[in-house]
């Protein structure tokens, strides 16, 4: 769940985000996200009963390792060499 202010005419800032499972408010410095968060804005399509739809949700860290965890099979994951 994000939070923002307007700073000025048409534009916004970032000033707070909670992690929609636990709550836990995540470190954000002068708009900016200072820390790990797992954002979702998900548009569920055809052939869905969600269609129409659009989920969004942010996740902590811990929340996030926690759901990875539980999948019944595991999640896919790849290094990156490089940060864009």
């Amino acid at each position: 769940m994000r939070e923002y202010r307007e700073i000025e005419l048409q534009e916004s800032q970032l000033v707070k985000v909670c992690c929609n499972q636990c709550g836990k408010e995540l470190v954000v410095q002068d708009g900016i996200l200072k820390e790990g968060c797992f954002s979702v804005d998900y548009p569920f399509d055809y052939f869905s009963n969600k269609d129409g739809y659009i989920y969004s949700f942010d996740l902590c860290e811990s929340c996030f390792d926690r759901w990875v965890d539980g999948f019944q099979n595991p999640a896919l994951i790849t290094e990156t060499k490089e940060f864009l």
